[in-house]
C-alpha cells in the first residue's frame, strides 16, 4: 500500500513568498503610472489649460448654435387609411435617411426640407375608445386579462393600430412653423386619389346617414305625440287596454335614445371627415435635451485633452523606438 508524500513545507512558504512578491510588484507599477501621469498634467499644465478654455469656449459655441427640437402632431386617420399612414410616414424617414433632396423639396418645399431630421409615427393608446361600442375588442381584453396579457395586447402593432389618434413626431435641427412643415406634411399625407375619393364618398354617406336618423326621430317624435294624445282622450279602462295592446312602446322610446346618442357622433365624425389624414392638434418646438445635445462644453476639453495624450503617448513610443533602432545599428 503505497502512502502520500506530504507537500514540503519550505515550497509552500516560497510559493507565498512569490505571490506576495508578485502583488507588491503589481502595486507597485500602478504607484509609478500614477505618479508618471502626475508628473505628465504638471509638466504640460499649461497646454492642458488652454485645450480645456478652447474646448469649452468651441463647447459654449455649439452648444448654443446647434439645437434639435422635438415635434407633435396628432393626428386621426380616417376611412382605414391607418396602414396607409404609416407606410408614408416610413417613406418620408427613409428619404430622410437616404438624403433624398428632390423627394424632400417636393414634400416641404425649400423652406422646410432641411429642417428634420428623423419621423415617425406611433399610435395614443386608448383602450376605452377600442372597446366602446365594440364588444369583440371588450371580449379579447377580458380574455387577455385572464392570462395576464393585457398590455402586451393592447401594445400589439395590430391592435394599436385601431385607436383613434396617433401621433406624428418629428425631429428637427432648429424652429419649425405649422406653414414650413406641418401643412405641407398634411397635404403629402392628404395627396391619394383612392383616398380622396373615399373621403368623399363617405362624407356624403355619413351626412345623409345624419339626415335620414333625424327623419326617424321625427317619425318617432310624432308616433310618440299620438300616443300621448290618445292616452290623454281615452278612460283609465281603455288606457289600460291600450298600452297592453302597445308593448313595443319601450322599444320605440329605446330606439330614440340610441339613434340620439349615434347622432351626435356622427356630428362630431363629421368634423374630422373632410379629411383623410386629419390633423387634431400640434405641439411644435419642444427644446430637446439629449446626453450630448447641450453638452458639448464638457465633452470637447475632455476629447481634445485625450487626443493630446494620445499624440503625447506616440511620441514618446517613437522617440524610443527610434532610439533603439540606433543602437542596434551600432
Amino acid at each position: 500500500m503505497s502512502t502520500k508524500v506530504p507537500q514540503n513545507s519550505s515550497d509552500q512558504e516560497i510559493d507565498i513568498f512569490q505571490l506576495s512578491r508578485s502583488i507588491n510588484s503589481f502595486f507597485d507599477r500602478v504607484n509609478r503610472s500614477v505618479f508618471r501621469a502626475i508628473q505628465f498634467f504638471i509638466r504640460n499644465w499649461i497646454v492642458v489649460l488652454v485645450l480645456v478654455v478652447l474646448g469649452a469656449a468651441l463647447g459654449f459655441y455649439l452648444d448654443s448654435n446647434k439645437k434639435s427640437y422635438n415635434n407633435q402632431v396628432v393626428v386621426t386617420p380616417n376611412f382605414e387609411s391607418v396602414d396607409y399612414l404609416y407606410a408614408k410616414v416610413d417613406l418620408i424617414q427613409s428619404k430622410i435617411a437616404a438624403g433624398d433632396i428632390d423627394f424632400l423639396n417636393h414634400v416641404f418645399g425649400t423652406s422646410g426640407r432641411n429642417l428634420i431630421k428623423k419621423i415617425e409615427v406611433k399610435p395614443v393608446p386608448d383602450v376605452y375608445k377600442f372597446i366602446e361600442d365594440k364588444e369583440q375588442n371588450f371580449e379579447l381584453i377580458k380574455l387577455m386579462a385572464e392570462v395576464g396579457e393585457v398590455k402586451k395586447v393592447l401594445e400589439d402593432n395590430v391592435t394599436s393600430k385601431n385607436y383613434t389618434y396617433h401621433t406624428i413626431s418629428f425631429v428637427s435641427n432648429g424652429t419649425v412653423s405649422e406653414k414650413d412643415v406641418v401643412e405641407p406634411l398634411l397635404k403629402y399625407l392628404n395627396n391619394s386619389a383612392y383616398f380622396n375619393s373615399i373621403q368623399k364618398i363617405g362624407y356624403k354617406n355619413l351626412e345623409r346617414e345624419i339626415a335620414q336618423n333625424d327623419t326617424i326621430i321625427a317619425q318617432i317624435d310624432q308616433v310618440l305625440n299620438g300616443l300621448s294624445s290618445t292616452a290623454k282622450n281615452s278612460s283609465k279602462n281603455e288606457k289600460l287596454v291600450y298600452y297592453s295592446e302597445n308593448l313595443q312602446l319601450n322599444d320605440i322610446i329605446k330606439t330614440k335614445q340610441k339613434l340620439v346618442t349615434e347622432q351626435g357622433k356622427n356630428r362630431f365624425r363629421l368634423i374630422s371627415f373632410d379629411k383623410t389624414i386629419k390633423e387634431i392638434n400640434a405641439t411644435l418646438n419642444i427644446n430637446e435635451s439629449k446626453t450630448v445635445n447641450g453638452h458639448f462644453k464638457i465633452w470637447l476639453p475632455l476629447f481634445f485633452i485625450f487626443l493630446f495624450v494620445l499624440v503625447s503617448m506616440f511620441k514618446k513610443f517613437y522617440r524610443r523606438q527610434l532610439a533603439i533602432s540606433k543602437a542596434n545599428q551600432l
